[in-house]
């Protein structure tokens, strides 16, 4: 049907219906109905909001098991994988660590003193690691073993330095490591309702004397009985650990190992 037809169509349906208006009237009615039909559509403006909503309503993938402090997968993720974890940070050698991660894109928990971010130069360095997207854990203000302190002496511990970390990066920890992995009733209380989870780790050796060189710590990390699926590493800012730190990741990507991602890990609400 050629366009000179529909016209004409149009225009008599019109007429018969508007009889008593003027001759021109029809025509313009036409028009309008014509700018109706040609109203445009936004399909793409539509596809881009549902991507948004995808995005913000992704599910966790791992949740810690306190018996042995593993991740242990709760959707479609790799059973073969671990936690790198860094205690003590932001100190000498954190810095340097995350580079090394970074440039081996692998993720990890930095858990922070407060001593070592009690000037600007070393919230600085805080918020370098943090912007390299590396998450940030509680590790208390001073190191102090909590079951030898009172209760107001924990609270203290725990809540100053989520103040100053928020100060720093802009959002609190998500994770809590204790000093030592000594908790009391009360500090597991305050870190859960502050919507922390409380982690320990399943092993590590840096701190033992044997081991306290890169080589030999390197070759325990990567051959110890007590690696598994799902193992929580701990780690220390050491000169000796950053110097074996990219060994320790070699050897567990040769053994097939992937590296679990904090954003990853399911946290209480």
């Amino acid at each position: 049907m050629n366009k000179h037809l529909i016209a004409l169509l149009s225009l008599s349906l019109v007429l018969s219906a508007c009889a008593d208006q003027e001759a021109n009237q029809p025509e313009e009615t036409n028009d309008q109905a014509q700018e109706q039909v040609e109203e445009p559509e936004q399909p793409e403006e539509v596809e881009e909001e549902v991507e948004e909503v995808e995005e913000v309503t992704s599910e966790p993938k791992y949740e810690l098991n306190e018996a042995n402090w593993t991740l242990v997968p709760i959707a479609d993720a790799p059973e073969q994988a671990v936690l790198l974890t860094i205690d003590d940070a932001p100190d000498t050698y954190s810095l340097e660590m995350a580079e090394t991660l970074l440039a081996l894109e692998v993720p990890a928990i930095f858990f922070v003193n407060g001593h070592f971010i009690d000037t600007d130069e070393e919230k600085e360095t805080l918020r370098k690691i943090y912007d390299m997207g590396f998450a940030i854990g509680n590790h208390t203000e001073t190191h102090a073993n909590l079951r030898d302190s009172s209760e107001e002496q924990q609270q203290q511990e725990i809540m100053t330095i989520n103040t100053t970390i928020e100060e720093a990066i802009g959002e609190k920890p998500q994770f809590f490591r204790a000093p030592f992995g000594v908790n009391t009733d009360f500090s597991k209380e305050l870190v859960a309702s502050e919507g922390m989870l409380l982690m320990n780790w399943t092993y590590g050796y840096d701190w033992e004397a044997q081991y306290q060189d890169a080589s030999a710590l390197a070759d325990i990390m990567v051959n110890t009985p007590y690696l598994t699926n799902g193992a929580n590493l701990l780690m220390h800012d050491r000169e000796w650990t950053a110097g074996a730190l990219e060994e320790i990741v070699l050897g567990l990507k040769e053994k097939g190992y992937g590296f679990i991602d904090p954003k990853e890990i399911q946290i209480p609400q």
